[in-house]
C-alpha cells in the first residue's frame, strides 16, 4: 500500500472525501515526525511504537578500499509492531 491507496482507504472507511482525507494523512504523518524529531517517543496502542534510539559510534570498513573507517554515533527511529498489528 502506498500512500494515495492509504488516503483512498481512510477516505472510505471515514466516509469523507479523498482531499480531506489527504489532509488528516499529511497531518498525522506531520505530528509524529515532529515528534521523533524532538527526542519524543510516540506510542500508539494498538498499533506500535517508534522510539528514539542512540546509535553509538563504531569502526567499519569501506567496501571499496578495504580500509578500516570510523562510523560516527547518530540517533535513528525504531518501530516496534504493537499486538494487533504483529503477526
Amino acid at each position: 500500500m502506498n500512500k494515495s491507496e492509504l488516503v483512498a482507504a481512510v477516505a472510505a472507511k471515514a466516509e469523507m472525501s479523498k482531499v480531506a482525507a489527504a489532509k488528516a494523512v499529511d497531518a498525522v504523518f506531520a505530528s509524529i515526525e515532529e515528534a521523533v524529531k524532538a527526542g519524543e517517543n510516540v506510542q500508539l496502542i494498538g498499533f506500535g511504537s517508534f522510539v528514539v534510539k542512540n546509535v553509538p559510534a563504531r569502526e567499519g570498513i569501506n567496501p571499496a578500499t578495504r580500509q578500516k573507517i570510523q562510523i560516527p554515533a547518530k540517533k535513528a527511529v525504531k518501530f516496534k509492531a504493537g499486538a494487533k498489528l504483529a503477526l
